[in-house]
């Protein structure tokens, strides 16, 4: 998955790069800087951070990796949060653009990195994740088959950051209700709430929906036939739908080539976002492989949330699955 979200020590991932937090002076501090200090072996990183003397905000610098588990560690300096006046999204997403520029002359497949600026520099968490979620994106759009995994030591961090997330907890419990024989069903009610579709960023038009989830209706196909006729009816590329649904290109090449590819259900939806389909078309196209949403799911029902609200953004999806324990979208 070419962006995926882990909770783990950042010292102890395995990739071609791992990325420290640090600060101007590359000196050894605590949190992430510290862990990276100590797996790498104290003596060699300070010795090589000494080296090139220092890094100002918004770069980052390479060292060995020493004996972390990577080959490289870049180490980017991120901004102090003052407010937001001071120009620190733009020193925040210099500073991811400038591990991303180190991933790439490094030639290195996999890059493993921390929410930069959230901790003790106090960076808000939904702020920080936009700016990652967004730089990563523009990244990965150029080169598909490089992995980023952001890797926070909390579920909590990355809850702080998630849109809608006190609408999401409702809507869970609302659903874990309505499972009741007693509770009177409120998907009607819910479907009401919606926004019109006309209004979802990228939807179209209700007219073309209806049309669109007559003839898929209809289409005696396969998943992946289903999926190849939407994806010519949209007239996007493979490029554009695999990367809007955080696959690989070598996932998306089995889906074209196999007819009776039956894929997981987060890597079926994914793919419904990225083809931006409704929620009765995402259920119609899951129907190809054998899918269905489930209000006894947590998945199901995270997915049925953003769905419902004209959200079809992959990566803001995730995040609300990773708070919640959940499978990412665009998983194999």
């Amino acid at each position: 998955m070419p962006f995926s979200i882990v909770r783990n020590d950042l010292a102890r991932v395995h990739a071609d790069v791992l990325v420290n937090a640090a600060n101007e002076r590359l000196a050894p501090g605590g949190g992430v800087c510290g862990a990276i200090f100590a797996g790498a072996g104290y003596d060699d990183m300070l010795r090589a951070c000494e080296e090139i003397g220092g890094c100002p905000t918004g770069s980052a610098v390479t060292t060995p990796g020493f004996a972390l588990p990577c080959c490289w560690v870049v180490h980017a300096v991120g901004p102090v949060w003052r407010g937001g006046g001071h120009g620190e999204e733009r020193l925040l997403r210099g500073c991811y653009q400038s591990v991303f520029a180190e991933v790439d002359r490094l030639g290195a497949a996999s890059v493993a990195l921390p929410l930069i600026s959230a901790g003790i520099f106090g960076y808000p968490a939904r702020e920080a994740l936009e700016v990652v979620r967004e730089e990563a994106d523009a990244f990965l759009g150029p080169h598909p088959d490089v992995d980023v995994t952001l890797v926070v030591f909390s579920r909590d961090v990355v809850a702080a950051g998630v849109g809608l997330m006190g609408a999401l907890r409702e809507f869970i419990g609302d659903a874990y209700v309505d499972e009741s024989p007693f509770m009177y069903d409120r998907r009607v009610e819910l479907e009401r709430m919606a926004p019109p579709a006309g209004m979802a960023l990228g939807a179209p038009r209700l007219a073309e929906r209806d049309d669109l989830a007559e003839r898929l209706s209809h289409l005696d196909a396969s998943f992946s036939q289903a999926l190849l006729a939407l994806i010519d009816e949209r007239g996007l590329t493979d490029a554009e739908v695999y990367h809007r649904a955080n696959l690989s290109r070598q996932l998306f090449s089995k889906i074209r080539s196999r007819a009776d590819y039956r894929p997981s259900k987060p890597t079926a939806v994914a793919l419904a976002m990225a083809l931006g389909l409704t929620l009765p078309e995402t259920r119609e196209l899951l129907a190809r492989a054998g899918l269905a949403l489930s209000r006894s799911s947590k998945f199901d029902v995270i997915v049925e949330f953003y769905l419902s609200r004209g959200v079809r953004d992959v990566m803001t999806v995730n995040e609300a699955l990773f708070a919640f324990d959940q499978p990412l979208l665009g998983s194999s």
